[in-house]
């Protein structure tokens, strides 16, 4: 006799009776088990790689890169085109033949022709005082905006002046002195851009002003001492025009000495660190 309980020596025999006859082996692993609790298992691991799956999808479709960024980012662009400030520049654009046909009408001396071009051009410069302003304040800047509203300004300012000297009105000296300096400054603000920007001055808003009011007046037909006040208005615009463009001249001119001055430094610079 050894001893040992007869039903502890059969318990670890049926204990290592595990196989299909009865024989001696390994218990089954758990991805073999067949209990219902298993299929269960089986099925939640299922569907929860079937809801991950759709999950990524949906943020791959959903990203900058997938279909449905692709569409957004179309519609933010569409958008931002289409604004309140680039449809005024597009509207001040489109009244600049409307106020040469109106300024030339009827021989361009007809007191009611020359009202209504004087109202299309009042309503131009009036969009000019907000298009920019909303632009800077909402952000609504595009590359359009920034091309698009000089443009506009010079086009409505520079047909005004023309129709007045081509009507005898305004003496073609002082359109050439006005566009002369637009023009001129407009490249200068050109060259000198790898340099820096020169910003718009007082006395460059000032002058605007100064212009739309002397031409708007020449524009109507006004006779008696208010003919002699546009002179003097006009006079005063001339002026500024030269003023504030002599001061533009100079802003370029230090802009880029310093520019230049900032790049050989960084030059300088640079090469003492390459022989250190």
């Amino acid at each position: 006799m050894s001893g040992v309980p007869a039903s502890a020596a059969g318990g670890s025999s049926s204990a290592r009776r595990t196989g299909p006859r009865g024989t001696a082996g390994p218990a089954h692993g758990p991805a073999e088990r067949t209990t219902p609790g298993g299929a269960v298992e089986r099925d939640a691991a299922e569907r929860d790689r079937t809801e991950r799956g759709t999950a990524e999808r949906g943020a791959t479709e959903g990203s900058p890169g997938g279909r449905g960024g692709k569409i957004a980012a179309a519609a933010v662009n569409q958008a931002s085109l289409w604004n309140v400030a680039n449809l005024l520049t597009m509207f001040r654009l489109l009244l600049v033949p409307v106020f040469v046909v109106l300024m030339l009408g009827n021989g361009g001396y007809d007191p009611a022709w020359r009202s209504f071009a004087w109202a299309s051009f009042a309503v131009a410069m009036f969009t000019d005082l907000f298009d920019g302003h909303l632009a800077r304040t909402y952000n609504l800047v595009t590359d359009f905006g920034k091309i698009a509203d000089p443009i506009a300004d010079k086009a409505i300012m520079g047909a005004a002046l023309i129709c007045l000297s081509a009507l005898g009105d305004l003496p073609w000296w002082v359109t050439a002195v006005i566009l002369g300096r637009e023009l001129g400054i407009t490249v200068l603000r050109f060259v000198v851009i790898r340099y820096g920007v020169i910003p718009a001055s007082r006395g460059g808003k000032l002058k605007t002003l100064t212009q739309g009011i002397a031409v708007g007046m020449y524009v109507l037909a006004l006779t008696g001492p208010l003919a002699t006040l546009r002179f003097w208005v006009m006079a005063a615009a001339v002026v500024l025009t030269v003023a504030t463009g002599l001061d533009y001249v100079k802003q370029a001119i230090v802009l880029r000495r310093r520019g230049i001055a900032e790049r050989r430094a960084a030059l300088k610079d640079a090469s003492k660190e390459s022989e250190a």
